[in-house]
Protein backbone atom coordinates (compact mmCIF):
# COMPACT_ATOMS: atom_id res chain seq x y z
CA UNK A 1 0.00 0.00 0.00
CA UNK A 2 2.99 2.51 1.11
CA UNK A 3 5.01 1.14 -2.42
CA UNK A 4 1.64 2.22 -4.42
CA UNK A 5 1.69 5.54 -2.57
CA UNK A 6 4.85 6.16 -3.27
CA UNK A 7 4.92 5.19 -6.67
CA UNK A 8 1.77 7.61 -7.32
CA UNK A 9 3.45 10.41 -5.90
CA UNK A 10 6.76 9.92 -7.74
CA UNK A 11 4.64 9.29 -11.35
CA UNK A 12 2.71 12.48 -10.32
CA UNK A 13 6.19 14.58 -10.09
CA UNK A 14 7.64 12.80 -12.98
CA UNK A 15 4.53 14.09 -14.93
CA UNK A 16 4.89 17.58 -13.51
CA UNK A 17 8.57 18.14 -14.40
CA UNK A 18 7.98 16.67 -18.01
CA UNK A 19 4.54 18.75 -18.61
CA UNK A 20 6.23 21.75 -17.53
CA UNK A 21 9.41 21.64 -19.71
CA UNK A 22 7.91 19.92 -22.50
CA UNK A 23 4.81 22.03 -22.98
CA UNK A 24 6.37 25.32 -22.96
CA UNK A 25 9.83 25.44 -25.07
CA UNK A 26 11.44 28.96 -25.05
CA UNK A 27 13.57 30.14 -27.00
CA UNK A 28 14.28 33.16 -25.25
CA UNK A 29 15.77 32.05 -22.04
CA UNK A 30 18.62 34.38 -21.07
CA UNK A 31 17.58 37.06 -23.10
CA UNK A 32 17.39 40.51 -22.04
CA UNK A 33 13.79 42.69 -22.65
CA UNK A 34 15.44 43.73 -26.37
CA UNK A 35 17.29 42.11 -28.49
CA UNK A 36 21.14 41.55 -27.56
CA UNK A 37 23.90 39.89 -29.68
CA UNK A 38 23.72 36.16 -28.38
CA UNK A 39 22.64 33.88 -31.39
CA UNK A 40 19.20 33.09 -29.83
CA UNK A 41 18.69 36.83 -28.90
CA UNK A 42 18.37 38.17 -32.63
CA UNK A 43 15.62 40.27 -34.26
CA UNK A 44 12.91 38.05 -36.07
CA UNK A 45 10.64 38.97 -39.71
CA UNK A 46 7.50 38.93 -37.46
CA UNK A 47 5.73 38.17 -34.23
CA UNK A 48 3.23 36.12 -34.74
CA UNK A 49 -0.05 35.93 -31.58
CA UNK A 50 -2.25 33.12 -32.06
CA UNK A 51 -5.88 33.72 -30.01
CA UNK A 52 -7.75 31.38 -27.59
CA UNK A 53 -7.62 31.21 -23.95
CA UNK A 54 -6.52 34.46 -22.46
CA UNK A 55 -6.19 36.53 -25.97
CA UNK A 56 -5.81 40.19 -24.48
CA UNK A 57 -2.66 38.58 -22.80
CA UNK A 58 -1.07 36.99 -25.41
CA UNK A 59 -1.82 40.26 -27.85
CA UNK A 60 0.01 42.61 -25.23
CA UNK A 61 3.21 39.81 -25.35
CA UNK A 62 3.23 40.31 -28.91
CA UNK A 63 3.03 43.90 -28.97
CA UNK A 64 5.48 44.52 -26.01
CA UNK A 65 7.92 42.04 -28.08
CA UNK A 66 6.92 44.53 -31.06
CA UNK A 67 7.59 48.01 -28.96
CA UNK A 68 11.05 45.63 -27.45
CA UNK A 69 12.09 45.97 -31.13
CA UNK A 70 12.15 42.06 -31.91
CA UNK A 71 10.41 42.55 -35.22
CA UNK A 72 8.72 45.34 -37.39
CA UNK A 73 5.70 42.96 -37.83
CA UNK A 74 3.11 41.35 -36.11
CA UNK A 75 0.50 38.76 -37.26
CA UNK A 76 -2.24 38.28 -35.51
CA UNK A 77 -5.00 34.85 -35.64
CA UNK A 78 -8.16 33.61 -34.81
CA UNK A 79 -11.91 33.75 -35.91
CA UNK A 80 -14.33 35.15 -33.36
CA UNK A 81 -15.17 33.63 -30.43
CA UNK A 82 -18.91 34.74 -30.57
CA UNK A 83 -19.94 34.99 -34.06
CA UNK A 84 -22.26 38.00 -33.96
CA UNK A 85 -18.97 40.35 -32.71
CA UNK A 86 -15.53 40.94 -34.19
CA UNK A 87 -12.98 38.44 -34.82
CA UNK A 88 -10.37 37.80 -31.84
CA UNK A 89 -7.69 39.12 -34.29
CA UNK A 90 -9.47 41.89 -35.07
CA UNK A 91 -9.89 42.42 -31.70
CA UNK A 92 -6.11 41.86 -30.89
CA UNK A 93 -5.33 44.31 -33.43
CA UNK A 94 -7.47 47.06 -32.08
CA UNK A 95 -5.46 46.53 -28.93
CA UNK A 96 -1.87 46.79 -30.89
CA UNK A 97 -3.61 50.21 -32.56
CA UNK A 98 -3.98 51.53 -28.60
CA UNK A 99 -0.80 50.70 -27.77
CA UNK A 100 0.49 52.66 -30.30
CA UNK A 101 1.72 49.75 -32.95
CA UNK A 102 1.43 51.44 -36.89
CA UNK A 103 -1.24 49.65 -38.66
CA UNK A 104 0.71 49.11 -41.48
CA UNK A 105 2.67 46.54 -39.92
CA UNK A 106 -0.12 44.45 -38.58
CA UNK A 107 -1.66 41.74 -40.56
CA UNK A 108 -4.75 39.72 -39.19
CA UNK A 109 -5.96 36.49 -40.31
CA UNK A 110 -9.70 36.05 -39.58
CA UNK A 111 -10.88 33.08 -39.99
CA UNK A 112 -8.74 30.50 -38.07
CA UNK A 113 -11.01 28.44 -35.56
CA UNK A 114 -8.53 26.20 -34.00
CA UNK A 115 -4.69 25.49 -33.91
CA UNK A 116 -3.95 24.04 -36.88
CA UNK A 117 -6.35 26.44 -39.06
CA UNK A 118 -4.23 29.05 -37.22
CA UNK A 119 -1.12 27.12 -38.85
CA UNK A 120 -2.37 27.28 -42.43
CA UNK A 121 -4.05 30.40 -42.68
CA UNK A 122 -0.99 32.00 -41.60
CA UNK A 123 1.19 30.57 -44.06
CA UNK A 124 -0.22 32.82 -46.82
CA UNK A 125 0.29 35.50 -45.08
CA UNK A 126 4.12 34.97 -44.53
CA UNK A 127 4.79 34.09 -47.97
CA UNK A 128 3.21 36.99 -49.30
CA UNK A 129 5.61 39.13 -46.81
CA UNK A 130 8.57 36.71 -47.53
CA UNK A 131 8.77 35.95 -43.94
CA UNK A 132 11.60 33.83 -43.15
CA UNK A 133 11.36 33.77 -38.91
CA UNK A 134 8.82 34.48 -36.52
CA UNK A 135 8.50 34.67 -33.01
CA UNK A 136 5.38 32.25 -31.98
CA UNK A 137 3.34 34.56 -29.08
CA UNK A 138 1.30 31.61 -27.50
CA UNK A 139 0.10 30.33 -23.34
CA UNK A 140 2.80 27.97 -22.03
CA UNK A 141 0.47 25.19 -22.33
CA UNK A 142 -0.39 25.92 -26.28
CA UNK A 143 3.11 26.60 -27.01
CA UNK A 144 4.62 22.95 -28.24
CA UNK A 145 1.39 22.33 -30.31
CA UNK A 146 1.13 25.83 -31.99
CA UNK A 147 5.10 25.21 -32.68
CA UNK A 148 4.16 21.50 -34.25
CA UNK A 149 1.33 23.03 -36.41
CA UNK A 150 2.89 26.09 -37.40
CA UNK A 151 6.45 23.90 -38.42
CA UNK A 152 4.27 21.78 -40.19
CA UNK A 153 2.51 24.51 -42.48
CA UNK A 154 5.32 26.91 -43.11
CA UNK A 155 8.15 26.05 -45.68
CA UNK A 156 11.83 27.44 -44.84
CA UNK A 157 10.29 29.24 -42.28
CA UNK A 158 12.45 29.25 -38.55
CA UNK A 159 10.03 29.51 -35.56
CA UNK A 160 11.39 30.95 -32.49
CA UNK A 161 8.87 30.48 -29.38
CA UNK A 162 8.20 32.87 -26.73
CA UNK A 163 5.22 31.07 -24.40
CA UNK A 164 3.90 33.70 -21.91
CA UNK A 165 4.87 32.87 -18.18
CA UNK A 166 1.52 33.93 -17.00
CA UNK A 167 -2.09 34.15 -18.09
CA UNK A 168 -5.42 33.99 -16.32
CA UNK A 169 -5.47 30.41 -17.39
CA UNK A 170 -1.67 28.82 -16.86
CA UNK A 171 1.32 29.88 -14.36
CA UNK A 172 4.28 28.72 -13.22
CA UNK A 173 2.01 27.15 -10.78
CA UNK A 174 -0.56 25.39 -13.21
CA UNK A 175 0.53 22.02 -11.26
CA UNK A 176 -1.48 23.53 -8.23
CA UNK A 177 -5.12 24.06 -9.78
CA UNK A 178 -7.39 21.42 -11.79
CA UNK A 179 -7.68 23.94 -14.40
CA UNK A 180 -3.85 24.01 -14.75
CA UNK A 181 -3.81 19.73 -15.06
CA UNK A 182 -6.64 20.22 -17.21
CA UNK A 183 -4.97 22.35 -19.73
CA UNK A 184 -1.74 20.03 -19.50
CA UNK A 185 -3.36 16.79 -19.89
CA UNK A 186 -5.37 18.23 -22.94
CA UNK A 187 -2.47 19.60 -24.79
CA UNK A 188 -0.74 16.29 -24.51
CA UNK A 189 -3.58 14.61 -25.79
CA UNK A 190 -3.34 16.49 -28.57
CA UNK A 191 -0.05 16.40 -29.63
CA UNK A 192 -0.42 12.84 -28.90
CA UNK A 193 -3.02 13.19 -31.98
CA UNK A 194 -0.92 15.45 -33.91
CA UNK A 195 1.86 13.03 -34.02
CA UNK A 196 -0.87 9.76 -34.94
CA UNK A 197 -2.76 11.76 -37.68
CA UNK A 198 0.81 12.64 -39.21
CA UNK A 199 1.66 8.95 -39.60
CA UNK A 200 -1.36 8.49 -41.39
CA UNK A 201 -1.12 11.35 -43.69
Amino acid sequence: MIRSIISSIVAVILLTIFANFYLQPNDFIGCDAKPGVFPHCNTADAIVAVSGGDTKARAIEAINLYKNGWAHRIIFSGAAKDKSGPSNAAVMKSIALEFGVDEGHISIDEFSENTQQNAKNMDSIISQNDIKTVILVTSGYHQRRANLELDKYTDDVVVFNHPLKNDKDWSSHWWLTFRGWWLALSELVKIVMFYISNIWL
